[in-house]
């Protein structure tokens, strides 16, 4: 049989992997995450029909004479370029802004991926469409979060309490007017809370006296503390802290100008216990709780992997990857930090399937198809042509 007939046929099954790889691209094309993939073509064994010669001293040298055998597909190539964002305002769905995957788990399964698009389950998980559960690491009640130990199941529970916290800071600040009569008080009440966060008032009162102030201080649990502010050139100087019930009260920003009273009474810390309202996304991957009496509390941080060589993963559906022994083993850290990309909410990573690019290898593959058909009909009709010199 003719070589060129198998070359032929090498040549159209090389092109319709190409074509399958295009068309595969192209149905993708709307595919959160997806990266696109690319044919590499080589040429497969060449026959030697002769060698080649040295160079003589009386006659030159000949080169080798080799006839090629056809083409097959060298690689199926994946382009981890990033996709363009796709701004969504869910607080749930996830960009990765350069290097990097979330890391999920389904049936005890590991998978990495770069779409996502989670949402929550009846558990308060965080989940991508086809089930599996983002992981990360949980903070615990401080607020601290152990990204060194192994990640497990990223919950935002929506039944999750901010603990109580008790009221051990109180601050005055404005200005106690010099006018003021010697006698004369005024009234500041403040708000603080207890270690079960029930809340009390704290009065302070304030009382003019003939070389500055005095500041006496109750609170409904029967504390009790006292305290003079001197007058020393618009300034008001304690001569000692002030303490009641716990509550350290801060005047160090007092001032005695003449002019109005414009004296406010705040506390600096504590609060009531309170529930989860909201949730945001930091660029470092940290779930940031908003709750109802009005803190910020850390939740988790979300787990991001990395690869020495991503082009070696092995895609297993649902846009996921996991490893392969080209790939190299994952490499877990956090968003912003040793070579991992930023994270970003309320947007998606778009597929990077470029259109024009893929209609064009379109265009290619299909007319390396029908010229390598005509190299098998032209290869036929040689064939004709032999059988019918015997007539």
């Amino acid at each position: 049989m003719l070589r060129s007939l198998y070359s032929g046929i090498s040549g159209l099954r090389a092109h319709q992997t190409m074509l399958d790889v295009t068309g595969n691209n192209i149905a993708n094309a709307n595919s959160t995450g997806f990266k696109a993939s690319t044919t590499q073509f080589q040429d497969t064994l060449s026959q030697l029909t002769q060698a080649a010669g040295g160079p003589q001293a009386e006659t030159g040298g000949t080169n080798p004479a080799q006839v090629g055998l056809g083409v097959k597909v060298a690689a199926v190539t994946t382009d981890f370029t990033p996709g363009s964002a796709q701004s969504t305002g869910r607080a749930t769905d996830m960009m990765i802004s350069g290097d990097g995957f979330f890391v999920t788990d389904k049936a005890g399964a590991t998978t990495y991926t770069r779409a996502g698009a989670f949402d929550f389950d009846g558990m308060g998980r965080l989940v991508s469409p086809d089930g599996s559960i983002l992981q990360g690491w949980t903070a615990d009640a401080n607020g601290n979060v152990i990204t060194g130990a192994q990640p497990t199941a990223m919950t935002v529970p929506r039944t999750l309490t901010m603990p109580a916290s008790a009221t051990t800071q109180a601050k005055l600040e404005g200005n106690l007017s010099a006018e003021t009569a010697v006698g004369q008080s005024t009234t500041k009440d403040v708000r603080v809370f207890d270690a079960l966060g029930a809340a009390r008032t704290l009065t302070l009162t304030l009382t003019r006296t003939a070389g500055g102030w005095s500041i006496a201080g109750a609170d409904g649990n029967g504390g009790t503390g006292s305290a003079n502010l001197t007058l020393s050139g618009g300034r008001l100087q304690p001569a000692g802290p002030l303490t009641v019930g716990g509550v350290t009260v801060d005047m160090t920003e007092l001032t005695g100008y003449a002019g109005v009273n414009t004296v406010t009474g705040s506390a600096v810390d504590g609060s009531a216990a309170g529930t989860l309202q909201s949730f945001s996304l930091g660029a470092d991957g940290t779930l940031v709780g908003s709750f109802s009496n009005g803190g910020k509390h850390v939740i988790g941080q979300v787990a991001l992997a990395r690869f020495t060589n991503p082009a070696g993963l092995e895609k297993v559906g649902g846009t996921a990857y996991q490893p392969t022994a080209n790939s190299g083993a994952p490499q877990l850290g956090t968003a912003g930090s040793g070579g991992f990309g930023s994270l970003s909410g309320g947007q998606l990573e778009m597929s990077n399937v470029d259109l024009s690019q893929q209609f064009t290898n379109l265009i290619v593959a299909q007319r390396g198809f029908q010229a390598n058909a005509r190299i098998v009909t032209t290869s036929d009709q040689v064939l004709q042509e032999l059988v019918e010199l015997k007539r």
